[in-house]
């Protein structure tokens, strides 16, 4: 996020696109009611009508996969009601010209008929976030999980540069993290193209800074992304997988795909806290702790680095994820001689001034967000105060492009999947928790009632769905979430896998598959 949880709610305008907050993000979503009881203005976009509909001034129940369509034509409307800052354009941006004219054709009547979105709710929409200078952007993998996945970020971006409303309190582009620490850990360094600290392994300088802290010479080479390791192991060309913490053969698009691939690899080694359906596959299985069983910190969503404590010991053999990585590197050769999870983060600051001014000490009572970049430093609430590091920023034109997959008689359904309120992801921790699986541990579809009524499907029925990938049965719930032609899915349900019939095609820049838009068909 680029700016703070608490700045939430002093915002006029609060704009969530492909995210369904009240359940994915409670706490957050708390804030935003607490913002809208003081006033401020809800737009909520989304295939489906999730809970914050019911706080929301405009609804824009969208076609899944047309999110460009309806961004570009919320910033036409912006700029033909002159609600554009362009005190700010002029000074902290470029190419605006040339992406103005790329916005020509997507007025309101056009993105209607791509949308399904009624034009006056897209002129509204526009007039609410173009009128305001604290309006805020929150989006989750509604936007990103797609095959135009960094399309749909850019557009956003193009949004948040055209009103200027970024670089201040009350204000921001805010993408809403999915898990604990998965900011953390992209900070830390577990991405294929950097180092900690988002330092390009192809950047001689920067290669050569962490090899002198390694004291190990290192490749400039760039390591292939999770989905596309799939792919390789597939064809045969890794050999071995080292999987922590995740459970592809659920969360993974076309998980038939991704199971045949595991199923060709010479070894398979698994860390988790639990014997997933992933760990089952493997050749050794490694038991980690879980977050109150070991010391450490976790920096969230708006960059807060927060200290965590072991509350409890762990059970039988498991052993923390430092303990376990540091002894495999022993054995392989390179000793990691560190004596607490302090001085691994100690070591992290010193390689990264955004975390240099951040330490143990000063974190024990309350959390920072970086950049932090001295002792004395306060954190930074929001980013972009004092301008954006590479000067003036440019607006990219985006053009509309359909899925990687579309209806057609055969397959006449669109399928989205996503999460609910009481199971969370692979179901790995929450399907083991019995009041959790009384309330909540059927597997179920959505589906409307005029869908129903054609099809003759009662509430609660049996139905097998079927891609062009795989096929599961499961229990039709009749829902007015889901426009006609829209089935939901949640992933959580092993039993009924939404990730047997999900498209793997990916996104060509972040490689993230199509998991928000596959096509489907119903047999009773």
């Amino acid at each position: 996020m680029t700016n703070s949880i608490i700045e939430i709610e002093g915002l006029e305008v609060i704009f969530i696109i492909g995210s369904n907050t009240k359940e994915t993000h409670p706490v957050i979503a708390n804030r935003m009611i607490k913002a809208f009881r003081k006033g401020a203005k809800i737009i909520v976009a989304d295939p489906r009508k999730v809970p914050m509909v019911r706080f929301s001034e405009v609804f824009m129940n969208l076609r899944p996969g047309t999110d460009v369509a309806l961004i570009n034509g919320i910033a036409h409307v912006i700029l033909k009601e002159g609600l554009h800052d362009k005190k700010f354009i002029e000074e902290r941006t470029e190419f605006f010209d040339e992406w103005t004219k790329s916005l020509e054709k997507f007025t309101p009547d056009a993105v209607s008929q791509i949308t399904g979105v009624p034009a006056e709710n897209i002129i509204k929409a526009a007039k609410l976030y173009g009128g305001s200078r604290k309006a805020g952007i929150f989006y989750t993998m509604g936007i990103t999980q797609h095959t135009h996945g960094t399309d749909n970020v850019n557009t956003i971006a193009n949004l948040a540069l055209l009103t200027g409303n970024i670089g201040r309190k009350h204000t921001g582009i805010n993408p809403l993290r999915g898990q604990n620490n998965v900011q953390g850990a992209c900070d830390a360094g577990c991405l294929p193209n950097v180092y900690p600290g988002y330092q390009r392994v192809d950047m001689p300088t920067v290669k050569e800074k962490f090899e002198k802290a390694w004291g190990v010479p290192l490749s400039a080479k760039e390591g292939l992304k999770a989905t596309e390791m799939i792919g390789e192991a597939h064809k045969g060309k890794i050999k071995a997988l080292y999987i922590m913490g995740e459970n592809p053969i659920l969360t993974d698009a076309n998980a038939n795909h991704t199971k045949e691939a595991l199923g060709k690899l010479d070894f398979l080694v698994v860390q988790d806290i639990f014997l997933t359906e992933t760990a089952a596959l493997a050749d050794v299985v490694l038991p980690a702790t879980c977050f109150a069983e070991k010391d450490g910190t976790f920096i969230n969503t708006e960059r807060k680095v927060q200290l965590v404590r072991k509350a409890v010991e762990p059970p039988g053999e498991a052993k923390n994820d430092m303990w376990i990585i540091a002894e495999i590197s022993g054995r392989i050769g390179y000793p990691m001689n560190y004596s607490s999870p302090e001085e691994v983060f100690d070591e992290l600051g010193s390689l990264w001034s955004a975390l240099s001014g951040i330490s143990y000490g000063r974190i024990r009572a309350n959390g920072l967000h970086w950049p932090c970049p001295t002792k004395d430093h306060p954190g930074t609430e929001f980013l972009y105060k004092a301008g954006f590091p590479r000067g003036k920023v440019s607006f990219t034109c985006v053009d509309y492009l359909p899925p990687a997959e579309v209806t057609d008689k055969d397959y006449p359904f669109i399928l989205t999947t996503g999460r609910n309120l009481f199971q969370y992801h692979s179901g790995s921790m929450t399907r083991r928790v019995a009041p959790i699986e009384a309330h909540a541990g059927k597997a179920y579809m959505e589906i409307s009632a005029e869908d129903t009524n054609m099809l003759g499907i009662k509430d609660g029925e049996a139905i097998t769905v079927k891609s062009r990938r795989g096929e599961i049965r499961i229990n039709a719930r009749i829902s007015s979430r889901v426009s006609k032609g829209v089935l939901f899915i949640p992933m959580h349900y092993g039993e009924a896998a939404a990730n047997m019939l999900t498209s793997d095609a990916l996104d060509p820049y972040a490689k993230t598959p199509e998991f928000k838009v596959c096509a489907v068909k119903i047999e009773k």
